[in-house]
C-alpha cells in the first residue's frame, strides 16, 4: 500500500454552489484527482461537504481545503472550515488561472477548475488561512463603501455636467441632480 503524502480538496466556489474535487499525492509523487461532487453554498452544504470528504479520504494524512478568493462567496465556507479546525488555503484567482493554463485542459468548466485547484494544492506549499482581525474586515468594508460613494459621485457629476450643457436642459432636473 502506498503512503499518502498530501490530500487536498479543490473547491471552485460560486454564489450558489461548491464544485469539489479530491486529490492525493503518494510517496512516488504521483498525483491523482479521484472524486468529484457538487454541494450547495450553504451551511448545510458545508457540513455535507466535510462529511463526504471524511468518507473519501485517509485519516492518516491531513486534508487541506483549497479555494479561490471569489469576491465574498468563499468567505462563509472558509470561516466554517476554520471553526471546525480544518486546514484552509485561499488562493488568488490569477494564480489558479495561470496554473490551469499549464495543464492540458481544453475548456475550463466548474469541474475542471476544481480539479486544477486540487492539483495546485497538491503541488504547491500554500499558506494556511486564518481569519483576519475584525479591524481589517471593518477597514475593508469602509474602503468598499468609500469606493462606491466616489463612483456614484463621479457618475452624478457627469450627469450634472451633461444636463447643464444640453441644448434642452431642464432646471428641475439640474436641481434634483445637485441635491443628490
Amino acid at each position: 500500500m502506498k503512503v499518502l503524502l498530501n490530500q487536498t480538496v479543490g473547491i471552485d466556489v460560486a454564489q450558489n454552489e461548491l464544485v469539489v474535487s479530491l486529490g492525493r499525492m503518494d510517496e512516488q509523487i504521483s498525483i491523482e484527482v479521484y472524486a468529484y461532487k457538487v454541494f450547495p453554498n450553504t451551511k448545510k452544504g458545508f457540513s455535507s461537504l466535510v462529511a463526504w470528504v471524511n468518507k473519501q479520504t485517509s485519516t492518516r494524512t491531513e486534508v487541506r481545503y483549497v479555494m479561490e478568493a471569489t469576491g465574498v462567496y468563499h468567505e462563509s465556507l472558509a470561516y466554517y472550515l476554520y471553526s471546525i479546525r480544518k486546514q484552509v488555503s485561499i488562493v488568488l484567482p490569477n494564480k489558479i488561472s495561470n496554473y490551469a493554463k499549464t495543464l492540458d485542459i481544453k475548456t475550463i468548466i466548474d469541474k475542471s477548475a476544481s480539479q486544477a485547484i486540487a492539483r495546485f494544492g497538491l503541488e504547491r506549499q500554500l499558506e494556511v488561512w486564518q481569519p483576519p482581525l475584525k479591524i481589517f474586515n471593518d477597514l475593508r468594508q469602509l474602503c468598499r463603501e468609500r469606493e462606491q460613494l466616489v463612483h456614484e459621485r463621479t457618475m452624478l457629476k457627469n450627469q450634472l455636467h451633461a444636463e447643464r450643457t444640453s441644448a434642452t436642459s431642464s432646471e428641475s432636473s439640474v436641481n434634483r441632480t445637485k441635491k443628490e
